[in-house]
């Protein structure tokens, strides 16, 4: 889930939890308790989004996604990040085709063979959130909507590939833009990758992007960050509908994002929301 540079006190127990890690430039630093608590919330998270990905079907509504994500986030003993973060009505975000974030599920929304669907999630699992975002091909796609969904994947790994201590905000923010643009896609400017733990968003702001009007945060290990490019195929503006939540691309063209929680490593950096660590088998 997407605010740019809005950092909101989340839901946790502060009587429940680890003991508060260290900050630095107002960057929390996980220990290693509070990190094995977010590899459970991670783990439930990409088990969710793993299954969706199996389950999504022409003729099936954002609804139905939405009521599953929520029975399985419960069923593992955790609650659904999103639902009711501000107001939010459902577990999920379900964007299809120029939806770009925040798409509200609806039992009115059916999906079509031909569609690109965005699920984003979060689980908050003992005083701490997982979250990550997939774009699903329903069927056979268009080519521009299967060279788009390669270019946002491959802008995840990008920015990912930059993680590690010493390096800087700008470093993932210049990977993720140079891999866009050379796949001839807009980036997203409206809305960044964000800080990730107690809080679903915390600090810094993860941005897509080269800009200085953003803090450049040093990495350092212990800073757990959600990484989240946001790619659009003709313009990268955006608009937002009458609901307060859903945002669209202006001209009517394909988005695409993926999302990873990613944490900040010793020696580099460890995918948390890594689904191919989880199996269907395991889940069920």
């Amino acid at each position: 889930m997407n605010f740019l540079a809005k950092l909101i006190p989340g839901r946790a127990d502060q009587a429940t939890l680890p003991k508060r890690s260290r900050r630095v430039g107002g960057v929390e630093l996980k220990s290693e308790a509070e990190l094995e608590i977010m590899r459970q919330a991670a783990r439930i998270v990409a088990t969710v989004l793993k299954e969706i990905e199996a389950m999504a079907q022409p003729g099936m509504s954002t609804a139905d996604l939405d009521a599953h994500a929520e029975q399985r986030i419960r069923a593992m003993g955790a609650t659904p990040s999103f639902k009711g973060y501000h107001g939010f009505p459902a577990s999920i975000c379900a964007c299809i085709n120029d939806q770009v974030v925040h798409g509200i599920p609806s039992k009115r929304q059916v999906i079509r063979r031909g569609d690109l669907l965005k699920v984003d999630t979060g689980a908050y699992y003992n005083g701490f959130h997982g979250d990550s975002c997939i774009t699903i091909a329903v069927g056979e796609v268009s080519a521009k909507a299967k060279k788009l969904m390669t270019a946002a994947e491959a802008a995840l790994y990008a920015g990912i590939s930059q993680v590690k201590p010493g390096n800087s905000l700008l470093d993932i923010a210049g990977a993720i833009e140079d891999c866009i643009t050379s796949y001839g896609f807009s980036v997203v400017e409206d809305f960044t990758g964000h800080g990730v733990g107690r809080n679903l968003h915390e600090a810094p702001s993860v941005f897509n992007f080269r800009t200085r009007q953003l803090p450049n945060v040093k990495l350092r290990p212990g800073m757990t960050l959600a990484i989240e490019p946001i790619l659009n195929a003709g313009s990268k503006q955006t608009r937002t509908l009458k609901d307060q939540w859903t945002v669209v691309t202006v001209d009517r063209s394909l988005s695409a994002q993926f999302e990873h929680t990613v944490l900040v490593s010793e020696t580099g950096y460890e995918i948390l929301t890594d689904r191919s660590q989880v199996s269907l088998a395991l889940a069920s």
